[in-house]
């Protein structure tokens, strides 16, 4: 098991890329506390690419919380490990000063209505903060020759909805790949705060699975999708407090409510659900067709 390069400054990154020379590398942007969820991330870029680059970089952009983002978990001796493990060959580590070597940047890219819905709603600035850090890191990464190809995790689906048009809009020269949720055996989607629910929480988390799968198995067999009947699921766990659960156009992100109720589910769509178990929120999503 090979250990990966650390590069912590841009110039480092730049010149590790530069030495391999890759005919095809694949990049994986993370805020670090891996699991097992980022390893599979790293093992498919692996298996599709010469070079695999990965990021750990907690921005503080994304949180609209200070106390939120000086919790947030730093373990860069484990993620290495992990790292290693999945076979990645590079890993780019800076500063805060090193991403953002002029200050908090005065000129932003805005997530629009996309990412004023939903997790968005919850979190205001989030994704304005996230699409500003993705695309420093996808300039960063880019080997200017060969494939190029950036990995994200299906679990944050709308981050994913909205890189997807950050790509398109600025015809970002990456193709990128997204990567199914991995779940634990129960089904709970794997996710760095599962950590901070007690037994009882992680059992009450459930409840996130069992919402999507009724509704999934009913827009898998044509019936109509009664969403109230998944909404019903969680006034049944105490220890869950549901923010939302919504079925929505997969690309646009609109909700598909003439899709929902009384007629049968045809073509495709994407639950999304958010709740709070105790103190932890989570969020999960399906995509689902007929």
């Amino acid at each position: 098991m090979k250990t990966p390069k650390i590069c912590k400054t841009r110039q480092e990154l730049k010149a590790a890329i530069a030495e391999a020379n890759p005919r095809s590398l694949g990049f994986v942007p993370t805020m670090g506390a891996l699991h097992q969820g980022h390893g599979s991330l790293f093992r498919i870029a692996r298996e599709e690419n010469e070079l695999v680059v990965i990021s750990i970089f907690v921005n503080e952009l994304q949180f609209n919380d200070a106390g939120d983002y000086a919790r947030y978990p730093r373990q860069l001796q484990a993620d290495v490990q992990l790292a290693a493990e999945a076979g990645v060959d590079i890993i780019f580590a800076p500063e805060a000063q090193e991403i953002y070597h002029a200050g908090l940047p005065l000129i932003k890219l805005a997530s629009g209505r996309m990412g004023e819905l939903y997790e968005g709603a919850s979190r205001p600035g989030h994704f304005d903060g996230m699409l500003a850090v993705v695309s420093k890191l996808l300039h960063l990464a880019d080997p200017r020759q060969g494939a190029y190809r950036a990995y994200f995790g299906q679990k944050d689906a709308q981050q994913v909805v909205l890189i997807r048009r950050m790509v398109a809009d600025l015809d970002y020269p990456v193709e990128l790949r997204s990567v199914p949720i991995v779940r634990s055996e129960k089904g709970l989607a794997l996710s760095s705060r599962n950590a901070l629910l007690s037994e009882a929480e992680k059992e009450a988390a459930m409840v996130l699975h069992r919402s999507i799968q009724l509704i999934a198995d009913r827009a898998a067999n044509h019936e109509p999708l009664n969403i109230e009947d998944a909404i019903g699921l969680f006034q049944m766990e105490p220890l869950v407090q549901l923010d939302y659960f919504t079925v929505v156009d997969p690309n646009t992100l609109e909700e598909l409510a003439f899709n929902c109720q009384d007629t049968p589910f045809t073509g495709e769509g994407l639950i999304l659900v958010a709740a709070t178990v105790g103190k932890v929120r989570l969020i999960d999503n399906q995509p689902i067709s007929a």
